[in-house]
């Protein structure tokens, strides 16, 4: 499993509602596309970016964002982080 779990902050929160994306803690070993065929098929929704990025502390960030309008703010409700 490529996801490991939803990132919870504040600035994550925010960029649900502002910019249709969501964050997550993913695989350090994996890709952009890898992300995004895992996310299109756990959400059923279809991917427009994959930003990663790896922090000081050693873990890997993507940012998802999705093509269909309001599609984060639905998973992050899903999910429970709003």
């Amino acid at each position: 499993m490529v996801l490991k779990h939803i990132l919870p902050s504040e600035k994550a929160t925010l960029m649900i509602d502002a910019e249709n994306k969501l964050q997550f803690v993913v695989d350090l070993r994996a890709n952009k596309i890898e992300i995004e065929r895992e996310v299109e098929i756990v959400f059923e929704t279809p991917v427009k970016s994959v930003r990663t990025m790896i922090s000081s502390k050693g873990k890997k960030k993507a940012i998802i964002e999705f093509v269909d309008e309001g599609k984060a703010k639905e998973v992050g409700t899903s999910l429970g982080i709003l």
